[in-house]
């Protein structure tokens, strides 16, 4: 045999070997743990102001009995929903009713009364042809003066009278009327409505019940609701009438609803000396439930085409770039912030990818595998 061939059991060692090695690397090249990146890509940046959001009734009303009374009906029940307006209470109507049919009598005898006329009306008028023939006869000199002046002083005195009398008609009249109006006013106090549109969400009178003035019947909820967003004071001073928001609320996940600034209130909460925007949001109005919390981002600023990445890859300034299967840990320089996006002004490259989760896993050097279906 040639020595300066090698026999055909060491070439068939090396193949082996190099299958080895190659095998080894293909194990070694798609080690470490999977991960899902994202692309830093061209966009727009958003500078966006965080906060807190409470959704609240816009009201909680008592509901009250304006007079006292007996319950002889009610429309009151837990969780109910009224309009405005609508029927709730009604209180016993008997004695009063029995007062306004003696008051609407009264006032219409005092009514025919004047319609029937007066006899001082009648009086007067004889007084006046009187006087009338008493003028003639003075003229004519068969009267005296004395006479003419006493008759005059007497139609005097009867006018008098009957303007007396008809003052005094008109303003009994009067007082019928206006204790008529009290009454029937009353007696529409005795039947208690809704305020305005809400849910019933306590009662506290049943009929039966014998309740005083100002008495509370009933809670009422409001239908209607507030979006106070608490913003720090820091931040406070970028947020104007008419901004665009994001808001989240925790009782729905993830799913996220456009909003506006709607109002601003120019005092900070003394407790957390935080202030307070109300938002206008587009959700239906079932789905804002009293007591529903969550976090809003209020856009103050916009910058179009910029370099922007996940802001759930960003931690204290750096992200994990991932170039050839591994981790780069790179320092970023941040421009416009936004609940999801980071503008990057210094940093990164467009296209490049960045981790977006599990971040505590890795570290600068480790070699990843990009998870299947990253995008």
């Amino acid at each position: 045999m040639n020595p300066r061939f090698p026999s055909s059991r060491a070439v068939g060692l090396v193949v082996v070997a190099l299958l080895l090695a190659g095998v080894g690397y293909a194990v070694w090249a798609h080690s470490g743990p999977e991960v899902r990146t994202e692309s830093v890509r061209r966009g727009k940046a958003v500078n966006a102001v965080t906060g807190s959001v409470t959704v609240a009734a816009e009201f909680v009303a008592t509901v009250r009995a304006s007079v006292p009374g007996r319950i002889t009906q009610t429309a009151l029940e837990v969780g109910s929903a009224v309009k405005a307006g609508d029927f709730l209470v009604q209180l016993d109507t008997v004695d009063l009713e029995l007062e306004i049919a003696s008051t609407e009598e009264s006032l219409q005898t005092a009514r025919r009364r004047v319609e029937v006329g007066s006899v001082t009306r009648i009086e007067l008028e004889n007084a006046r042809v009187d006087l009338g023939n008493l003028e003639r006869a003075v003229t004519m000199g068969t009267a005296s003066s004395v006479d003419l002046d006493r008759s005059r002083r007497n139609v005097k005195a009867i006018e008098q009278r009957l303007a007396l009398e008809t003052l005094a008609n008109e303003a009994a009249i009067a007082q019928l009327e206006n204790a008529l109006a009290v009454r029937r006013r009353q007696r529409e106090k005795m039947t208690v409505t809704a305020p305005a549109d809400g849910v019933i969400s306590e009662v506290f009178a049943r009929p039966g019940d014998l309740i005083g003035g100002e008495s509370p019947i009933a809670t009422l909820i409001s239908t209607r609701r507030t979006v106070e967003a608490k913003i720090s004071e820091e931040n406070f001073s970028g947020i104007r009438i008419g901004q665009r928001a994001s808001v989240r609320f925790l009782g729905y996940g993830d799913e996220r609803f456009g909003a506006q600034v709607s109002k601003l209130l120019p005092t900070a909460d003394a407790a957390t000396q935080r202030y307070v925007a109300f938002l206008e949001v587009d959700v239906p109005a079932e789905r804002l439930l009293p007591g529903l919390t969550g976090e809003v981002s209020v856009v103050v600023g916009e910058r179009p085409q910029a370099l922007i990445f996940p802001r759930r890859a960003l931690f204290d300034g750096k992200v994990y770039v991932v170039r050839d299967g591994r981790v780069e840990l790179r320092t970023v320089r941040t421009g416009f912030v936004s609940l999801n996006e980071v503008e990057s002004l210094d940093g990164l490259a467009e296209g490049e990818r960045v981790l977006v989760e599990n971040l505590d896993q890795v570290r600068a050097g480790d070699r990843v595998r990009q998870a299947t279906g990253s995008p």
